[in-house]
């Protein structure tokens, strides 16, 4: 199969480099430094999305909101004037399930299958060949691209129905938002009763408190290293997305609508460009205290 891949952003990038490994390469994406850059590696550039999708059978995509890929696939220039029936379109966006939805029955109508593929694990995951590959779609489509999928990461779980892979994700998103900024909380209490940052970080560790955030995050902060590259605008999204959809089918978010508030006011703070460890600063600031001294 030829594949085409568009968004080559810290999250899009290291899946793209991660296919190429096994893969011919047509790629995409509104920075042509970046494109050159992945030509120098073996990617064939691709001028617009219309001539990716005339090329390819598989196009993948991996951009900020669902928005983007509405418009990678829909506006000028976008891969629909490429598209013919029996091509398959991968969404690896942290996306909206109902946009998700919305577009697969769009592109159905043509003969083309909309299949979500989001991912967790990050750039570091994706290039080390460990990271989560959640699907969505019909089995029969699943089963074709499956190999693909597994050229990144053997950890490859089908879902369900298109748009339950993007519910999946903003479910385990959600819970890594939560765990951080509780974390965060938790951990600014103790450093205010004078406890180190170094010694909470061992003993939790050892303990029930245990989670990804304690695992990851805690030890960085102590080297002063940055735990995530994922924006903080991002999670954002994806938790608002969450606490929709909970407001949506009538489940409680109590937590998350907490969590999403101390987010949004993280990101009023630092802005747009910031990262997800932003978010520490308002927790210090808001108590009065600094997590290392």
């Amino acid at each position: 199969m030829e594949l085409g891949y568009i968004g080559l952003g810290a999250m899009g990038g290291a899946l793209a480099r991660r296919l190429m490994l096994s893969h011919k390469l047509r790629v995409l994406d509104l920075r042509p430094d970046v494109v050159a850059d992945f030509a120098k590696d073996g990617a064939v550039p691709a001028q617009d999305g219309a001539s990716l999708a005339r090329e390819c059978d598989v196009i993948m995509l991996c951009l900020p909101r669902s928005a983007d890929v509405r418009a990678a696939i829909f506006g000028p220039g976008g891969l629909i004037e490429g598209l013919e029936p029996g091509k398959i379109v991968v969404d690896q966006t942290s996306g909206d399930p109902d946009e998700t939805r919305a577009i697969a029955a769009e592109l159905s109508e043509k003969g083309i299958t909309f299949i979500d593929a989001p991912v967790s694990g990050g750039p570091d995951g994706a290039t080390a060949g460990t990271i989560a590959i959640m699907a969505a779609g019909p089995m029969d489509v699943f089963e074709t691209v499956k190999p693909v999928f597994e050229s990144i990461s053997p950890n490859v779980f089908h879902c369900g129905d298109v748009g339950n892979a993007h519910v999946l994700k903003l479910v385990n998103n959600t819970i890594a938002a939560c765990c951080r900024i509780a974390t965060l909380e938790a951990v600014a209490m103790g450093r205010k009763y004078g406890l180190s940052l170094e010694k909470m970080t061992e003993v939790i560790n050892k303990s029930s408190g245990r989670n990804g955030a304690t695992e990851r995050m805690l030890p960085k902060m102590i080297e002063g290293e940055p735990s995530s590259k994922f924006a903080l605008a991002l999670m954002l999204k994806d938790v608002g997305l969450a606490t929709q959809l909970g407001i949506n089918c009538g489940a409680p978010m109590l937590v998350a609508n907490v969590t999403r508030g101390l987010l949004q006011t993280a990101h009023y703070v630092a802005g747009d460009g910031a990262n997800l460890d932003e978010a520490a600063p308002t927790i210090e600031a808001m108590a009065d205290m600094k997590f290392t001294s």
